[in-house]
């Protein structure tokens, strides 16, 4: 049972509404997911998932089917089966395969060897609170991911956390 009051766009705190219309606007359900109706209980939760999500979109250097390998990658690590449910629609909207995800979710290897390092990469950065050992971060180097890709994984690992933590935090019942 969740924690924390599901909104709608009408009954959610004023701070929250305009960023929860623009989300149901681009939500092809036509109203918030749970996920984001708990958010707008708190207009600062809001304000820093949207935010988050809005930095990715505009300064990343991946294109989106990395990011959306990533974000799978980090929500598998952390373990949060609604997020894994959501980044896996994400990753299969970017061009991943239903095989490709179901490997992205399991951590082993797609077709896409260079990818599946920093995946595992930021699969194990998930599921150890950011810790990396150097033969996993030397891997991704040999990869070919210089240190501005790395540092820029670490955006989706950072986005993917907050809201896999706010689910489980908030106990949201899964509606996807």
């Amino acid at each position: 049972m969740s924690r924390i009051p599901t909104h709608t766009v009408d009954d959610a705190p004023a701070a929250s509404r305009p960023l929860l219309q623009k989300i149901v606007q681009s939500t092809p359900m036509g109203r918030p997911a749970n996920l984001h109706a708990q958010m707008a209980h708190s207009p600062a939760v809001l304000t820093a998932y949207t935010s988050l999500r809005a930095v990715l979109a505009e300064h990343t250097r991946f294109d989106p089917k990395v990011g959306a390998a990533l974000t799978l990658a980090a929500a598998a690590g952390v373990g949060n089966d609604y997020m894994i449910r959501i980044a896996g629609r994400l990753a299969q909207m970017n061009g991943w395969t239903e095989a490709e995800v179901a490997a992205l979710q399991r951590g082993t290897p797609t077709s896409d060897a260079k990818c599946d390092t920093l995946v595992g990469l930021v699969r194990e950065a998930a599921a150890n609170s950011a810790n990396v050992p150097d033969v996993t971060w030397t891997a991704a180097r040999q990869a070919g991911w210089n240190d501005e890709q790395l540092a820029d994984a670490f955006a989706y690992l950072g986005a993917t956390v907050f809201t896999a933590y706010f689910l489980n935090y908030a106990q949201t019942d899964m509606d996807i």
